[in-house]
């Protein structure tokens, strides 16, 4: 039977607690998820120029943009909080970078994966970066358009980086009818590797679609509260969804089987009380 991996995405939803983080990992390791994944940004790099002095409403009052992107970054410190955590919890964590310093940041702890965000996807001085170091990555193909996802591609099969396509469609929260979930299928057609789904919608039934149609990875932004403060906790799964998900997964690779036409014991001591001919 399939083992499905599932990824819980902390990214921001800890508004800069590692309080909450460690919260968030406890629900993750709990429904039974593979891997927690975080985000990684340097600020002053990241954050575009037209949008550094934008006054964004926050837990820390009206202040910049890029004085929000600030409060909400874990620091070295917190991070090996984080990883000393994960450890301990014995589940495995990652995260995706949104520009060069951060990648290096990142590959000191030595993740078992890299995460190409949606939003990074055209950024191919990073990609090159990233596929340089030869780990296995998830890339996620929102934001994009089919000839962009190609560009993308060849930098890792130029470079020999394993990788797997997450198919994703980058609203939040994504409304049903734009999930688009049959991607998974062309995407896996088109490029004949592993595929995943990243999920931003508010409920499970997407991923578990997902998985129906080959999706061997799920990712789904999780949250121990759904109403609290934060950009992405609308589009997360909270901890009914989260732990909800692991079950409904399983029992799907368990109805799925194997394809191959069987002709069970109980079928056939059946059929002799039924057959007159």
């Amino acid at each position: 039977m399939r083992n499905i991996f599932l990824i819980g995405e902390v990214g921001i939803n800890h508004n800069g607690s590692v309080k909450i983080a460690k919260k968030i990992i406890d629900l993750a390791v709990e429904s039974g998820f593979n891997a927690v994944k975080f985000q990684k940004r340097d600020p002053d790099i990241s954050v575009p120029k037209y949008k550094k002095n934008e006054i964004k409403n926050s837990p820390w009052g009206n202040i910049s943009y890029l004085n929000y992107k600030k409060k909400i970054e874990f620091n070295k410190k917190q991070f090996d909080e984080i990883n000393k955590y994960c450890k301990k919890k014995k589940i495995e964590w990652f995260a995706s970078v949104w520009d060069i310093p951060s990648l290096e940041f990142i590959s000191k702890y030595k993740p078992k994966y890299h995460k190409v965000a949606s939003s990074m996807l055209t950024n191919t001085e990073l990609l090159e970066k990233i596929a340089k170091k030869k780990i296995k990555t998830f890339i996620s193909t929102g934001m994009s358009n089919i000839k962009q996802v190609d560009k993308a591609i060849k930098i890792f099969k130029k470079n020999k980086c394993p990788y797997i396509l997450m198919h994703s469609v980058a609203i939040y929260p994504c409304p049903m009818e734009k999930l688009n979930l049959k991607m998974i299928k062309t995407l896996k057609k088109r490029f004949k590797c592993s595929i995943g789904y990243s999920g931003h919608e508010v409920n499970v039934t997407p991923s578990v679609y997902a998985a129906s149609l080959g999706a061997d990875y799920i990712e789904r932004h999780i949250t121990i509260n759904r109403a609290m403060w934060g950009t992405d906790q609308a589009a997360s799964l909270g901890p009914d969804g989260t732990k909800l998900l692991r079950v409904l997964l399983d029992k799907l690779v368990l109805c799925e089987g194997n394809g191959v036409k069987n002709f069970f014991s109980e079928e056939k001591n059946k059929l002799k009380t039924m057959k007159y001919w």
